[in-house]
């Protein structure tokens, strides 16, 4: 309890301090003091609050949170990437702005010198009761004594720097400037963030709720016979079935892998976000999926926050055999392969179900055969590398979802997409074929894959 509160306080926390950075930059910066600051101040709070709120409230039946809050979170995520980015390049203009402003500015002028008699100019003596201008005419009124005869912007000027257009001495020049420009470059950063984060997010949605991309993939494996060369295994991964995804999204992707028409179709996990009484419906069409020799599942992370015994119970009423730290001797084509699956790791401690036993599903086993493991997540193979496994398919990293995100999933797992090798092992990871949270999806589309085995 106190480790999820103390969990819980760092989220917070580290929500608020990302909307007090975007208020900084998109708001306080943006706008001089006044109504507009305090209503900017206000949304950003608002914003704020409604993270944790989509959070919690869609977990218990909320589900109009959902769009709103999941879509802000993307472009809150994107946003803060954008402006980080761009810190540097503004900081370096108003550096380059300030020093030109400076040499633009003419220095102060030096004293002149004094005057050579009432009304004369030291630069062009004139006589007695002539103007420095021009000759005075008999008639014309000689200039009073009290008159100032000086020109403007010289040392006995009394006319005020804004009267020539002239910073008086010693006022620095981009005291008056700095201001503006300022302003001028942090709108000008929160518009170019703005758009493109609004752009990029967009495009991200249309992506997410589009149908999944068809990848296939051949992967050779030493172990396989010949006599198996091409066995196609239909494989997907974290469908998510949740606020924003129903018995629609399902149907999409049962019709698509019985188009492929598989050997074996392997669900790695991460079905469901919510309980068989909300989601049980738009489970329904997985009864409908066709292979030749079966179709199996492992439970993913989310199936633990889901009442996961449940959910063991609905997918095996479905037709898909779930394989919970066992295997499946597969014939086929005068060959035998093995597939195996363990638990996801997320059971360890829970007490919901067994934690993933690799003894219990990989040991005793005739090792001149080759073996497929179903494992949710990617990094389940330095454990399965031990027990000699020759390929594992996974999901769960969504391929990082949102670049530049995947740069983080890289830190935990072994394998964001594609194939890869942890410790001898391969290692092939689906992008899956929802989203979780945000309903965006950049870089990293939703996919399907069907792997073909080949023999050596």
């Amino acid at each position: 309890m106190l480790a999820m509160a103390t969990f819980v306080g760092f989220v917070m926390l580290v929500i608020g301090l990302i909307h007090f950075y975007l208020w900084r930059r998109l708001v306080r910066d943006t706008t001089r003091p006044g109504r507009a600051r305090r209503v900017g101040a206000a949304v950003a709070i608002l914003l704020a609050l409604l993270v944790p709120a989509t959070m919690a409230g869609t977990q218990n039946g909320f589900y109009w949170l959902a769009w709103p809050g999941y879509v802000w979170l993307a472009l809150m995520f994107y946003l803060l990437v954008l402006l980080l980015v761009l810190e540097v390049p503004t900081a370096v203009a108003r550096l380059v702005l300030r020093r030109r402003a400076r040499s633009a500015t003419p220095a102060a002028p030096a004293a002149e010198p004094a005057l050579v008699g009432a009304g004369t100019s030291a630069a062009a003596p004139a006589e007695a009761g002539t103007s420095a201008a021009a000759p005075a005419d008999a008639g014309d009124t000689p200039p009073s004594a009290d008159a100032d005869d000086t020109p403007p912007g010289h040392a006995g000027d009394t006319q005020s720097p804004g009267a020539t257009g002239r910073p008086a001495a010693g006022v620095a020049p981009e005291a008056d400037h700095d201001p503006s420009r300022r302003l001028l470059l942090a709108r000008g950063a929160a518009i170019f963030a703005g758009l493109t984060a609004a752009g990029v997010t967009g495009y991200g949605v249309r992506t997410a709720m589009g149908p999944p991309r068809l990848d296939r993939v051949r992967i050779p494996l030493a172990k396989l016979p010949r006599s198996m060369d091409g066995l196609r295994i239909a494989t997907v991964s974290d469908i998510h079935l949740g606020p924003l995804r129903g018995r629609a999204h399902t149907e999409r992707i049962v019709a698509m892998i019985n188009r492929l028409d598989a050997d074996l179709v392997a669900v790695v996990g991460d079905l469901v976000d919510g309980s068989v009484a909300e989601l049980g419906r738009a489970a329904e069409p997985l009864r409908d999926l066709r292979s030749r020799y079966g179709s199996f599942f492992v439970t993913g992370n989310h199936e633990y926050y889901s009442g996961v015994e449940e959910w063991v119970r609905e997918v095996d009423r479905l037709g898909l055999r779930v394989l919970q730290n066992e295997r499946q001797e597969i014939r086929a084509r005068g060959g035998v392969l093995d597939l195996a699956g363990v638990n996801d790791v997320t059971a360890d401690g829970t007490g919901l179900a067994a934690p993933a036993d690799y003894a219990a599903a990989l040991g005793d086993r005739d090792p001149s055969r080759p073996v497929v493991l179903l494992a949710h997540q990617p990094v389940a193979a330095h454990e399965a590398a031990k027990f000699g496994v020759d390929l594992q398919l996974s999901g769960h990293t969504h391929g990082g979802q949102m670049v530049p995100f995947n740069l983080a999933v890289k830190l935990q797992q072994p394998v964001v997409s594609g194939l890869g090798e942890v410790d001898g092992t391969k290692v092939y990871v689906t992008n899956g074929a929802g989203f979780w949270g945000p309903p965006v999806r950049v870089g990293a589309p939703p996919q399907v894959t069907l792997v073909e085995l080949r023999a050596p």
